[in-house]
């Protein structure tokens, strides 16, 4: 199942993609309720609810897609190099904090958060914040979207408490990451979170083993596997709800692959006018531009 945000004749709504991805199926919800995107769907489903009635199907290509959850209940989880060759990459950038303490290859998930505002969905653009930054950078990641909730979460029962995924430009304003020691600000400027196209029920995905690359004005920089994965789902899931109740529709990103613009010498910062591509096989693509 594919889930959906959109506005269609000025109204928000939410529904189904159709498996052909040429119409899509809107949810009879409360103006509300559609505001808050594919959320409440996902609440509904974790607690057992039924889905929503659906109306007539629309032309995908008639609607304009907005972040599947375009407002997080809360600051999006995010795990930092989790990907064995971007973890060398990042530690040899002199931009990264955390290797003096740990190394090149760290023995426990860093995590660090994006504030819910900083989220934008697709084609919807990356705002350069000039005088402020001139050091933007891009990272492709899969999300994964919990559905069941809880706390002191088990490795072994972790899955079962995935209602499936998306993908997440984690954009960064790498001087201010180096500046300020940690990574809270720079990864959460306004736009800094691009969202989309749409969730993925974990039935239709498995997040394991799956590609994700991403291109930045048609040149790719990132191609990995979600198998070369540091610490895997389960155990970030683990980690994170050991002493954090995690709630249906708390987003988890999960780390960039090797190739990202701080690795090259000198390093690709985006710039107006550059448009970045990220693709995850079994999700799909999402574009933004930088203005």
């Amino acid at each position: 199942m594919k889930i959906a945000a959109y506005i269609d004749q000025g109204q928000a709504q939410v529904g189904i993609v159709s498996s052909d991805l040429l119409s899509i199926v809107p949810f009879d919800l409360p103006a509300e309720q559609r505001a808050r995107g594919a959320l409440p769907v996902v609440e509904a489903l974790a607690a057992g609810r039924a889905m929503a009635a659906t109306g007539a199907p629309v032309a995908l290509a008639a609607v304009k897609l907005i972040a599947p959850i375009p407002v997080p209940r809360r600051n999006i989880f995010c795990v930092g190099k989790n990907y064995h060759a971007h973890a060398k990459e990042f530690a040899g950038s002199g931009f990264d904090s955390s290797a003096q303490a740990g190394g090149d290859i760290p023995s426990v998930p860093i995590y660090f958060s994006k504030v819910p505002e900083s989220v934008i969905g697709p084609d919807q653009d990356i705002l350069v914040p000039v005088g402020v930054s001139e050091a933007i950078d891009y990272e492709v990641e899969l999300a994964v979207v919990i559905g069941k909730g809880g706390k002191g979460i088990r490795k072994a029962d972790a899955m079962g408490h995935v209602w499936g995924y998306t993908i997440i430009n984690d954009v960064t304003a790498r001087d201010w990451q180096q500046r300020h020691l940690q990574w809270l600000l720079g990864k959460s400027f306004d736009t800094f979170c691009p969202m989309g196209p749409w969730l993925v029920s974990a039935d239709e995905l498995d997040g394991a083993n799956t590609n994700v690359r991403c291109f930045v004005n048609g040149e790719k920089r990132q191609d990995a596997n979600t198998r070369d994965l540091i610490f895997d789902i389960p155990t970030m899931i683990e980690t994170l709800s050991a002493g954090i109740t995690l709630y249906p529709g708390d987003i988890i990103a999960t780390g960039t692959p090797v190739g990202v613009g701080i690795g090259f010498k000198p390093p690709k910062y985006l710039k107006a006018g550059d448009v970045v591509r990220l693709e995850i096989d079994g999700i799909g693509t999402l574009e933004n531009t930088l203005r």
